[in-house]
């Protein structure tokens, strides 16, 4: 009898509750780094925790869209020097880099290649038909993401072609004729983030601000009328009319477990998990987290809650230390290359991490984006030493559109420099290619002289970083049998140079 008591003592004190149930590793499933039971009915506190854990990391990305989407449609009216708007209107977000000056310009890792027009749309009450305009050869992309932070479509040469296009983006569940001349979309959720680029040619492009500004959004019931969007809309929200992310994450961030969970499980009311979820959203009912149903926090003892908490804290650490090493993403020659970026499946860590460091992904198909802050070999740059990006011939970035590299601080901002450079791109710059057909781009803090200025880009004396972006590349960079080449270290920075810092 004894040591059948010593066992039961010994079980319940590894379960870490009152329940004689354990759990243990072949109760547990683990579905792309998140763990949940695969147990059914009232949770233990243990596993309560586990589940609260998972939910955090699941629904991080639909909570902060859905905040961003609050801060980013706080206002009466588009407003294009903040680039936000009403929901179901569109506005300019900035201009591409040239055009601001580095040190005004408010965003982190600001794209200097696009111009964009954008906005939120709420398909809930009826759809929404974007029309662009015939682009002659022009390329541009329409980013289409879902609420859960998933680039489910886009639209331009590349998937609807070069020509004149209307578009009905049309909610989950929603059917029914359209025109003859809309294409349908079907969107998997009611809240839809639409961004639309066009290359920036240079620091004045007329025919990119036409192009834009021929780009309409206009509900189905309005369409064939002479549609004006509402000159104001009333503003219903408390937040502050705020473009950028970190307004959102500081706003997730100060949320306490039921107001985070309340939100998370209001929001998928409308904007549903995919099937492949059904695993999760079944285990995140254990604790009452059900979509469109109020979260009862007070309903809950106080253990329940006690064990939510800490797995509300728990999640928010997985969060973190995914979006500081995104989760699977290999580094090849020091560049980070996200494939998976914007189409995640149910990679739910990922989804998290970049939600959390860097949202909005486009589809990889329509943009690669590389990060590189070290070298091959790990040392971070530094604007103590000159660097030299050396690419073969014929083996510049495969890409359908454009490509382009552009330097950051180590805080993702623009670097002030003499000859008011950001970026290098054989789209927009003049850049000399060598003898043999290769291309050599001189990464310094000073000048490498009038002879090879035109493939400068210039550092700051400290810490750096930069992004290749690849628009519409081509299968070779998509498998990885082509990869970005390590940045070379070619010797310690000069402080002087013979030869004369031009102006551009």
């Amino acid at each position: 009898m004894l040591s059948i008591l010593v066992v039961i003592i010994l079980v319940l004190s590894g379960a870490g509750c009152t329940s004689p149930t354990t759990q243990s590793a072949s109760t547990n499933q683990t579905i792309d780094g998140i763990t949940i039971p695969t147990t059914t009915g009232s949770p233990t506190p243990a596993e309560a925790r586990q589940i609260a854990a998972a939910a955090y990391v699941f629904g991080y990305p639909l909570v902060f869209m859905d905040v961003w989407k609050e801060h980013q449609t706080a206002v009466p009216a588009p407003d294009p020097a903040r680039g936000i708007a009403p929901v179901n209107q569109l506005a300019k977000f900035y201009q591409a880099l040239q055009t601001t000056a580095p040190t005004s310009n408010p965003y982190t890792f600001p794209n200097a290649d696009f111009s964009n027009l954008g906005g939120w749309l709420n398909l809930t009450t009826e759809p929404m038909v974007l029309s662009v305009p015939a682009a002659n050869g022009r390329y541009y992309v329409v980013q289409l993401e879902d609420a859960w932070m998933n680039a489910f479509s886009s639209l331009g040469p590349r998937t609807t072609g070069n020509g004149s296009g209307n578009f009905a983006l049309i909610g989950p569940g929603g059917n029914g004729t359209l025109p003859s001349n809309v294409t349908r979309v079907q969107a998997p959720t009611n809240t839809v983030w639409v961004a639309m680029r066009t290359p920036q040619n240079g620091t004045a492009d007329p025919a990119g601000a036409a192009f834009l500004d021929n780009v309409t959004m206009t509900p189905l019931s309005a369409w064939g009328t002479n549609y004006t969007p509402p000159a104001t809309v009333p503003v219903t929200s408390n937040v502050t009319a705020d473009p950028l992310a970190p307004a959102s994450y500081a706003h997730v961030a100060t949320m306490t477990p039921n107001v985070f969970y309340g939100r998370m499980a209001t929001v998928m009311g409308g904007n549903p998990p995919s099937s492949a979820d059904k695993h999760i959203i079944d285990q995140l009912a254990r604790i009452g987290i059900v979509p469109g149903t109020p979260f009862n926090w007070n309903g809950l003892n106080a253990t329940m809650q006690n064990a939510i908490t800490q797995g509300f804290q728990d999640g928010i650490a997985q969060v973190n230390a995914a979006a500081a090493n995104w989760p699977g993403v290999p580094v090849v020659n020091g560049w980070l290359m996200p494939y998976n970026a914007g189409a995640y499946g149910t990679n739910y860590t990922l989804r998290a991490g970049m939600a959390n460091a860097s949202p909005l992904y486009n589809l990889p198909q329509d943009a690669l984006y590389s990060q590189s802050k070290t070298n091959a070999t790990g040392v971070p740059y530094s604007g103590a030493n000159n660097y030299v990006l050396h690419f073969a011939n014929n083996s510049t970035p495969p890409v359908n559109a454009l490509w382009s590299i552009t330097l950051y601080d180590s805080q993702g901002r623009p670097v002030p420099n003499p000859v008011n450079r950001y970026k290098i791109s054989p789209n927009t710059g003049n850049v000399t290619y060598n003898p043999d057909g290769s291309l050599d781009i001189y990464i310094q803090n000073v000048s490498p002289g009038a002879k090879k200025e035109s493939n400068w880009l210039p550092a700051p004396s400290g810490a750096f970083q930069f992004v290749l972006r690849q628009y519409w590349p081509q299968e070779s960079a998509l498998n990885g049998s082509w990869v970005p080449p390590a940045v070379q270290t070619v010797g310690p920075a000069t402080t002087t140079t013979n030869e004369t810092v031009s102006a551009s």
